[in-house]
């Protein structure tokens, strides 16, 4: 079944208008569990104990059908202060022993990219369910590498892109699906803020807190610099630069609202390091155009992705968002809480959708959910994986300078060998944490 019949069939069954699918799936996030939880409490472990790692933890631990019983991380002052938060569950500098323990179910990856794909694998393997934050790979093999994992263990795995569970997006998407603007052949995503990102620093030593050879992992040993531990996602070691970081999001429902279940067929880019020149690898200006084919048609879509880490201008007074372009309107959609239909001749038509933010809780009990009733999660491994791969696709075309042809069933480019060097990457020969098919 398709990631949109998946969609339809949940929103189908809820019935009513799109208010009362708006209101069902809050409800839903509120109440379940508590029903789900008279039955069975999930015992779950969290891998990466900083600020993103204890934010949704806590969302965890604040369920009552779920008892959080491991904390991880190689820096003992990040796992000193999350036992302060998390006084009940166990503190390990290696997450292999939570591996090792049978009564885990689940286990939450929010630990630096380079790990995500490592460490979400290890556990699928392990017979364990995965919650994995954005973006779920380092580069697009790894992706595959997922999904490859999550089907021979059969477990769920959910993405952090909380866009999949958040009412208002849903039900935006579902008018996108009801024709509400005719056929949507283009749709446009922003990511729009200041950030400069940190560049590499100096050389340096590793912190006496840190266990620096857990941190690095299966990732070629390199001399230490300062500013590994909070400038990691700016650097091509370890992270995926803004695109990935935080566009991702809206590449997520803009890709969904587009309506498109595969990888684009051409990659045309234009960006690089514009204002913030300090060393950082990833563009801070970057625009992305990702054209798709059509169930093998003549019809095409296109997805455009627009960057700009140094303005606080930004369309529709939102720095996130996605505009939608169909044969009959417009529609601006946007995980800020906020949506809008225009209808031809830019007439605006009302709908009637509670505004909400992207929203965690949700997620995570949707996540919750589909574990319980061994179902597909909203962001499984495959809508992670269709997702997270514009993000390095975007970043090679725009490493090259020039734009790609590429094979969705390969995952290859056409007539492209440099670009395919760019698909995967090396890892340190012999470590147990390299993945594998």
């Amino acid at each position: 079944m398709s990631e949109h019949q998946d969609r339809r069939s949940f929103m189908q069954s809820t019935g009513g208008s799109i208010a009362g699918l708006v209101t069902a799936a809050t409800a839903f996030s509120a109440t379940s569990a508590r029903a789900a939880g008279a039955n069975q409490r999930l015992r779950v472990a969290l891998v990466g104990c900083g600020g993103r790692g204890r934010g949704v933890g806590h969302t965890f631990d604040g369920r009552d059908d779920v008892d959080l019983v491991y904390i991880a991380d190689c820096h003992k002052d990040r796992l000193a202060t999350a036992s302060k938060m998390f006084p009940d569950a166990r503190a390990v500098g290696d997450f292999r022993q939570i591996l090792d323990d049978k009564s885990v179910d689940a286990v939450i990856h929010a630990t630096p990219v380079h790990w995500h794909a490592p460490g979400t694998i290890l556990t699928c393997d392990a017979g364990k369910h995965v919650y994995v934050e954005k973006p779920c790979s380092h580069n697009l093999r790894e992706g595959r590498l997922i999904i490859e994992a999550a089907r021979r263990n059969r477990r769920v795995v959910q993405h952090g892109t909380q866009v999949r569970s958040t009412s208002t997006i849903m039900a935006g998407i579902q008018l996108l699906r009801d024709g509400i603007i005719g056929d949507v052949v283009e749709a446009k995503a922003w990511n729009i803020q200041h950030r400069p990102g940190i560049g590499r620093g100096q050389p340096s030593t590793p912190s006496d807190q840190l266990d620096d050879e857990m941190w690095l992992g299966p990732v070629p040993k390199l001399p230490w610099h300062e500013s590994f531990m909070s400038g990691w996602n700016w650097m091509p070691e370890f992270g995926t630069g803004e695109i990935g970081n935080d566009g991702i999001h809206d590449l997520e429902y803009a890709r969904w609202g587009l309506g498109v279940e595969t990888h684009p067929t051409f990659i045309s880019t234009a960006g690089g390091r514009y204002v913030h020149h300090n060393g950082v690898h990833f563009p801070d200006t970057q625009h992305v155009c990702f054209e798709y084919e059509v169930d093998g048609s003549a019809d095409k879509r296109l997805l455009i992705y627009e960057q700009r880490l140094w303005s606080t201008n930004y369309p529709h007074n939102c720095d996130s968002g996605a505009e939608f372009y169909g044969t009959k309107g417009q529609m601006f959609l946007s995980r800020r809480g906020k949506l809008q239909v225009l209808l031809g001749g830019n007439q605006r038509h009302p709908v009637d959708v509670p505004l909400v933010a992207q929203n965690t809780d949700s997620h995570v009990a949707d996540f919750i959910d589909a574990i319980r009733n061994d179902r597909p999660a909203n962001a499984n491994a495959e809508v992670a994986h269709l997702t997270t791969s514009l993000c390095h696709l975007g970043n090679i075309a725009t490493r090259l300078s020039r734009s790609l042809r590429f094979d969705p069933a390969q995952e290859r480019f056409l007539d492209d060998p440099e670009a395919d060097t760019l698909l995967s990457r090396e890892y340190q020969p012999g470590h147990w944490a390299v993945p594998t098919a």
